[in-house]
């Protein structure tokens, strides 16, 4: 496995562990549709969190939570829509971003609640 897939799924494992230290409970993990992937859904005060996961291992130009682009957001509410149906799910749908920065061997977490809606 490539190096910065390792790094990806490093950083998923760190945003796991930190949702459940924070009481979501995690309901899959790489859920995919088509041509999207969630990293993570989970469910939390009776809400549906659909969670992109975007880390890197230095201080970037563009930060982790800017790099969710008009795209990639389509993209997600289209599997979170799917994913809704196919489990017929009647709950608030809530999109986060969870931004993690490795800086040697610290990790520095950041959890964007409602960071964009369905109608973005």
């Amino acid at each position: 496995m490539a190096i910065h897939n390792d790094f990806g799924k490093e950083a998923e494992k760190k945003a796991m562990e930190f949702l459940l230290s924070a009481g979501y409970e995690i309901l899959e993990t790489n859920w995919r549709y088509q041509k999207s992937e969630i990293d993570i859904i989970a469910a939390k005060d009776n809400r549906l969190i659909i969670i992109e996961v975007k880390a890197r291992s230095y201080d970037d130009v563009l930060s982790p939570e800017e790099a969710v682009n008009h795209k990639k957001k389509k993209l997600l509410i289209l599997a979170a829509d799917a994913y809704v149906t196919q489990n017929d799910w009647e709950v608030d749908v809530r999109f986060d971003i969870i931004s993690i920065l490795k800086q040697d061997n610290k990790w520095i977490i950041s959890h964007i609640e409602d960071a964009f809606n369905s109608v973005s």
